[in-house]
């Protein structure tokens, strides 16, 4: 058994903070995870560091501690993981359930990418680049589901921007995705 495979136990991977959300439920087919979707994630935007993620993704965002929180704080929504600005992981969701991460999505002509993809949100921003330790947390997080969801590969990957196009623009151009791919292909 690799390294990278024991990363990953009951859909939890290992050296990620569990911070449980609400905003998931079954996937109609637990066999079916064949994506990897890539987002980016700032609360207010633009800004980093604070607890607000975590906040939103939990539905306990404060609509009154900033203007944009009003927009969004009755929102439903979560990723299975968060990599900060540090590289640190928080997973909201374990793998094997469904997050409501993609919205309205689509993919190779399958609609509800939610039922059968992975998202990872990067905290970060269309147009401020993604730090280092991000790349690194990516990419380790990736090769440990392509090692246990067979389903996965390196070309299953993909932007926000690419399963919800108009509707969504992140990761972003700040996101180097020859960068990404030369660091996953290397490892």
């Amino acid at each position: 058994m690799s390294k990278t495979l024991k990363q990953i136990q009951q859909g939890w991977l290992k050296k990620s903070t569990r911070t449980p959300s609400p905003n998931k439920n079954k996937r109609p087919n637990s066999g079916d995870i064949r994506l990897i979707i890539v987002h980016g994630i700032s609360l207010p935007p633009g800004q980093f560091g604070e607890q607000w993620i975590d906040d939103f993704f939990l539905n306990q965002l404060d609509p009154n501690q900033h203007p944009y929180f009003e927009e969004i704080y009755q929102l439903e929504v979560a990723s299975h993981l968060l990599i900060r600005r540090d590289g640190s992981i928080t997973q909201y969701v374990p793998f094997h359930e469904r997050a409501w991460h993609a919205g309205v999505s689509q993919y190779e002509g399958c609609d509800k990418c939610n039922d059968f993809s992975i998202g990872i949100e990067l905290e970060g921003s269309d147009d401020i680049p993604y730090t280092e330790e991000q790349y690194i947390e990516l990419t380790n997080c990736c090769k440990a589901l392509i090692e246990t969801y067979p389903m996965i590969s390196e070309d299953t990957i993909v932007g926000h921007c690419d399963v919800a196009p108009g509707r969504k623009t992140d990761p972003g151009e700040s996101f180097d995705w020859a960068k990404f791919r030369s660091l996953l292909s290397s490892l």
